[in-house]
């Protein structure tokens, strides 16, 4: 690889630790620093499930990404022996006077050539008899989605870097006056340094990634099925998005309840003091919308609440992007809230960046951010 003989990755997400196995997998000699142990709850890669469809609007860079992904992801489960994707389908409900996004990923699997197919409310309901259809334009299906087992997936690509000679070592990195990583108190030395250390990566790069990057937290609530009911299961129910809500989640699988999340980005969250303890309102938001589109978990317990955190730019494209005053380091960062699916492919891309066996993504660059519109935007 030239050049290129040791890489240190800082980060064992997923983005750090694909970076760091196809690293390895380029021969390189890679060490994989994180403060605490891989798969960790307060890790944006940590906790239960992830839901992985191609569904991305107008953007056929990050459908195709998914498409590839979902592949790497079989390939991973089956060199690790264990399910990590799991194949239940995923469906959009794209919502009266608001299904632009919807439209335009019609459009883009059409073109693609991705399996998926739409039903109207009158349809929704008899395959899916536990929703209620109100204000549903149209649900467009794919059913080659679902969704990964999210630390399970981390934890085998780090036994796969491992298993190749990679080392996985416990530290807190840091940063010094010019930004230059450090592992106890002294400057980082290897022919590369990635840095993909998820919400904490601001508080590193002050200077540079500060004002690029907002971190917000998502309060994650599962709900417990009705004794003996099926309906709410993997077998019987996909993975959905209820883009106008605006809502989504995972059906129940793994022992694991059924996944209601609420997209509210209002509250901020400290990385090093706040307790991960899902806040009252979110409670009180997810029960109203399991009132207005599941009504049979209305009243059901909860079993399992989980607080995570979302590191975006204002587009929401990722930022892979060498440090403008440090050519060996490298910024893996803004998950942006849909880093997890793409996993296997964006560290395989982060990996050949670092090397510089493939260019900086335009989409993916060091500098200003700006929003985009709705039917672009990766949600």
């Amino acid at each position: 690889m030239g050049r290129y003989s040791t890489a240190v990755v800082v980060g064992a997400g997923i983005a750090g630790a694909s970076a760091a196995l196809n690293l390895r997998r380029r021969g390189i000699d890679v060490t994989l620093y994180d403060a605490w142990e891989p798969g960790h709850a307060g890790a944006a890669s940590g906790g239960e499930h992830r839901i992985l469809r191609a569904c991305h609007g107008a953007d056929e860079y990050y459908t195709r990404m998914v498409r590839e992904a979902r592949l790497r992801w079989l390939e991973l489960g089956a060199e690790s022996g264990q399910e990590l994707f799991v194949e239940c389908g995923a469906v959009m409900l794209a919502h009266e006077r608001n299904t632009a996004w919807e439209d335009a990923a019609r459009t883009t699997f059409g073109k693609l050539g991705i399996p998926h197919f739409v039903t109207d409310p009158a349809e929704l309901v008899i395959r899916l008899p536990v929703v209620d259809p109100r204000g549903i334009k149209y649900a467009l299906w794919e059913p080659e989605a679902g969704f990964v087992y999210a630390k399970k997936g981390v934890l085998a690509t780090i036994a796969r870097f491992t298993d190749l000679g990679g080392v996985v070592r416990r530290g807190r990195v840091t940063t010094d006056a010019q930004e230059r990583p450090c592992i106890d108190g002294t400057v980082i030395e290897a022919d590369v340094v990635i840095v993909a250390a998820g919400a904490w990566m601001p508080a590193l790069f002050r200077r540079t990634l500060g004002p690029l990057l907002e971190i917000e937290r998502q309060d994650v609530i599962m709900i417990a099925p009705p004794p003996g009911d099926q309906s709410y299961d993997h077998t019987h129910f996909p993975a959905w998005i209820d883009h106008g809500y605006p809502a989504y989640g995972i059906p129940a699988a793994g022992g694991y309840g059924f996944k209601a999340v609420i997209t509210w980005h209002h509250l901020p969250i400290d990385m090093d003091r706040d307790d991960r303890v899902v806040h009252e309102t979110a409670v009180a938001r997810t029960r109203r919308y399991l009132a207005h589109r599941f009504p049979g978990l209305v009243d059901q317990p909860i079993t399992q609440m989980a607080v995570g955190q979302i590191c975006s730019t204002r587009d929401t494209h990722y930022i892979v992007d060498f440090h403008p005053d440090h050519p060996n380091v490298l910024f893996a960062a803004g998950d942006s809230g849909h880093l997890y699916k793409h996993g296997p492919v964006i560290g395989d891309h982060i990996a050949s960046v670092a090397i510089r066996s493939a260019p900086v993504e335009p989409r993916f660059a060091y500098g200003p951010h700006h929003p985009v519109t709705l039917v672009n935007r990766p949600q």
